[in-house]
């Protein structure tokens, strides 16, 4: 069997709030509850599983590898939310968009904190496009 990675749960002061900024974000569905969790599936398969979680929340980083048709659809609705974005995980340059590997990045947070990205080519793959 191929290891896989199948589902990874997310920290949310409201899961309902959270999941449906990322599904609205990226343009995805917020699946029904399964037990505590409210999954947001991502076209490979694997789900973010929003769960409220009292207390702190330890920001985490979730990168989504997309289209270049894809990255302006959710740039633009980025945009439009009004949302600050950065071209770097270390929120240094405000406002701009990277280029790394030929491709375009950004960063962007959500309600909770947690760093999301959205890049076009996989970090290292010398300019190759996704499929």
């Amino acid at each position: 069997m191929t290891v896989q990675l199948n589902h990874t749960i997310v920290a949310a002061r409201d899961k309902r709030v959270s999941a449906r900024f990322l599904a609205d974000i990226l343009g995805l569905d917020v699946a029904p509850p399964y037990g505590p969790f409210l999954p947001v599936e991502i076209p490979n398969g694997v789900t973010l599983d929003y769960m409220d979680s009292p207390g702190a929340i330890t920001p985490q980083h979730y990168a989504f590898l997309v289209s270049e048709d894809e990255f302006d659809q959710i740039f633009t609705r980025i945009q439009e939310a009004g949302l600050t974005y950065w071209a770097d995980p270390f929120h240094s340059r405000p406002g701009e968009i990277n280029h790394h590997d030929g491709g375009r990045g950004a960063y962007f947070d959500d309600p909770d904190g947690h760093r999301l990205e959205i890049i076009t080519r996989p970090y290292g793959s010398g300019g190759r496009a996704v499929g």
